[in-house]
């Protein structure tokens, strides 16, 4: 089975207050097993344009990653990010090749 991953690029107005957001989203994270493996960091544009932040998020399977966006909690936790972040966000299954 394919694993299902979050990709999402996100300018922040207010770090203090995304911190909340990050506290927030442990909860539903862990429950539906979603992995860090891109927290910000290190990066070079390549190509294009990009936001100022760069998170990826790995999870058992495109169904999980799904059901943890559609989740109380993560909309929750969302609830908290959206007034001060601008963001894009993709859903998107893995590749199983």
């Amino acid at each position: 089975m394919a694993k299902g991953y979050w990709v999402a690029h996100v300018d922040i107005e207010d770090m203090d207050v995304y911190k909340n957001y990050i506290a927030a989203n442990a909860a539903p994270f862990a429950e539906y097993g979603g992995k860090f493996l891109v927290r910000a960091g290190e990066r070079t544009i390549a190509e294009g344009t990009a936001r100022a932040r760069t998170v990826v998020i790995e999870f058992d399977s495109y169904e999980q990653a799904l059901a943890c966006y559609q989740s109380e909690g993560y909309q929750k936790a969302k609830a908290l990010r959206d007034p001060i972040s601008t963001g894009d966000l993709v859903i998107i299954q893995g590749y199983d090749g």
